[in-house]
């Protein structure tokens, strides 16, 4: 690998640490989540009725890139394909796809245009896997819909010919709608996975008209590997970060040396990817905003899914949601954008990030007494202030701290005795501006 060029085609990445995922296709009209066919083995037959049906007259990609710039999110990814097989692109390869619906339209070009417009990066995401494929693997398949329907049991698959279909339309993608800045594939598992995707041979097409493209890292693992990216020797399709999926790694990744590794949480706002009519379990504003934190502490970006529903319009509770994490990304951004892992790891009181400049701390409850802060001193520290109002916050020794000298404490009150409401109840923010070295 050529690190210098793996380390510059990151920067943007993990500097901006907030994106909007996106799951739609024919599968929000069942509103049943995107594994419905596989879920329910449904035939292609009875899925055809949702392509019949597919026309989301209220689908508007310039709202949605409002929506996602308006949350502080500065990347999108949307599934151009999904498992079902099902393009939201105008692939010339199949007859499978939005622009043969009612209602006629190239979904991914209007994303890419709208969002681009918006000056968020686009990504696009892409699965390896297509149940509607007659040369993807039916019968014993773990996956398949048709893994247990005796019609397909002895069926001779052209697996090749699949595979020459699936990097013809990655080829199409990286080709047809300008710079992508994600390509995110999903996902290996058992035998199918690295070579058996032929993805020396993607990747180097990838990198030959997308030279600047980050790609996951499931050509080689699933959201629970990390792949061969963590040593020394990563293979050619090994991706440029790890993809934990629904769950934030408890220290963050590191490398086989122990140095970080980029990664970004996948992370639905409900339960399901794609929309769910039932599925009302939304995480809160505080949640995502916390969670958002911690990933960003762990030197790891947050992929914050939204399923819109059949007519195109994302769920009123997620705007609610996304609407206060951009509130309070306005006020505290600086917090989280261009920041990473702190060398003060995670605290009783909350979390910490940092950058060149300044450490914040991120504080999520009410305190009885000062903030401590263990191995530093005032003098380290050029101006404290809260982050949302630029007040400074002044650091003076008190007779209740005088008992633990390798602590540095910070009132986040007018003085260092009682106790002290926070000024915001989901995170409040302390800048600490570092002297200068």
């Amino acid at each position: 690998m050529d690190w210098n060029a793996y380390r510059e085609r990151l920067k943007w990445f993990t500097h901006d640490r907030f994106g909007m995922f996106i799951h739609w296709g024919l599968y929000a009209i069942p509103a049943r989540g995107e594994w419905v066919r596989s879920m329910e083995k449904m035939p292609k037959e009875d899925y055809q009725k949702y392509f019949d049906a597919f026309n989301p007259q209220n689908c508007d990609m310039r709202e949605w890139a409002r929506i996602a710039r308006r949350a502080g999110m500065k990347y999108a990814v949307l599934t151009a394909k999904h498992h079902d097989g099902f393009c939201l692109f105008d692939s010339k390869l199949t007859d499978y796809k939005s622009t043969n619906t009612k209602a006629a339209r190239d979904f991914v070009r209007e994303f890419v245009d709208a969002f681009r417009a918006e000056g968020i990066k686009v990504g696009l995401y892409f699965t390896l896997i297509d149940w509607y494929h007659p040369d993807y693997p039916h019968f014993g398949d773990r996956i398949h819909p048709m893994r247990d329907n005796e019609d397909f049991k002895g069926y001779q698959h052209n697996f090749d010919a699949y595979l020459d279909y699936m990097h013809g339309q990655v080829r199409e993608i990286c080709t047809n709608y300008g710079k992508i800045d994600i390509l995110w594939f999903d996902y290996s598992y058992d035998e199918m996975s690295g070579e058996k995707w032929r993805a020396t041979e993607l990747v180097r097409m990838v990198r030959q008209l997308q030279p600047d493209v980050l790609i996951d890292n499931r050509l080689e693992v699933s959201g629970e590997g990390f792949g061969s990216l963590l040593t020394d020797n990563p293979k050619e399709y090994s991706g440029d970060f790890v993809s934990p999926e629904q769950i934030i790694p408890p220290e963050g990744i590191l490398s086989q040396k122990g140095e970080p590794v980029a990664w970004e949480a996948c992370i639905t706002l409900n339960n399901n990817w794609g929309y769910a009519a039932h599925d009302n379990n939304w995480k809160s504003a505080a949640t995502v905003i916390r969670k958002l934190v911690e990933c960003v502490s762990k030197g790891g970006n947050l992929l914050l899914n939204v399923g819109p529903d059949a007519q195109g319009r994302f769920p009123a509770k997620s705007i609610q949601i996304l609407t206060e994490v951009g509130e309070w990304l306005r006020h505290n951004g600086a917090s989280i954008y261009g920041c990473g892992a702190s060398t003060i790891g995670r605290q009783p009181w909350g979390c910490v990030t940092e950058n060149d400049e300044a450490i914040f701390l991120h504080i999520y409850e009410d305190t009885i007494g000062p903030i401590p802060l263990k191995g530093f001193a005032a003098e380290d520290f050029r101006l404290v202030q809260f982050e949302d109002s630029g007040a400074e916050i002044q650091l003076k020794p008190s007779w209740t701290t005088g008992n633990y000298p390798e602590y540095l404490f910070i009132p986040v009150g007018p003085n260092a005795v009682g106790s002290f409401a926070l000024p915001d109840k989901i995170d409040t923010v302390i800048r600490m501006t570092k002297n200068e070295q």
